[in-house]
């Protein structure tokens, strides 16, 4: 008889992904991304375990919206006082805050409770090419070395 396999926290090996956004679309990238830092693209996915991979995107202000009136869509949001309706066009807000931009886009994608808010924390959005993030980057190709060097061995 067959038992299902349930991940438990100690199980998970999370690893660093750089994604590049330059000329991406917004919707399109935020999938890709949604799907790594929820773990379904892992073979033990479990879906009440956080199983996700961090992920870093770079080039954030130069994704695009495709479609005819995507740039002109508004996006709304309330200040909670009485009449504080606000809204902003989709293409001004990739214009003037790219990263918020594409985390409110991955945020829409993910588990709306704490497992989601956990996923959401391993995101990072960086407008240029530079991020802080060498040392995991570079500690994870360390890891991923040596562990084909023991697999050569044995």
């Amino acid at each position: 008889m067959y038992k299902t396999f349930s991940a438990k926290p100690a199980d998970v090996v999370r690893d660093w992904h750089v994604i590049d956004a330059t000329g991406k679309s917004v919707g399109r990238l935020c999938v890709d991304v949604a799907k790594l830092l929820r773990g379904k693209h892992k073979a033990i996915f479990t879906p009440h375990i956080d199983t996700g991979d961090h992920v870093i995107i770079i080039n954030a202000d130069r994704a695009i919206y495709t479609g005819n009136n995507k740039p002109d869509e508004p996006i709304y949001r309330h200040t909670l006082y009485p009449g504080g309706l606000k809204q902003v066009p989709r293409g001004e807000l990739l214009e003037k805050r790219p990263e918020y931009a594409i985390y409110r886009t991955v945020k829409g994608m993910l588990p709306h409770n704490k497992l989601g808010a956990a996923m959401l924390k391993k995101l990072r959005v960086y407008k240029g090419a530079a991020h802080p993030h060498e040392a995991q980057i570079k500690g994870m190709e360390n890891r991923k070395s040596a562990s084909a060097s023991v697999e050569a061995q044995g």
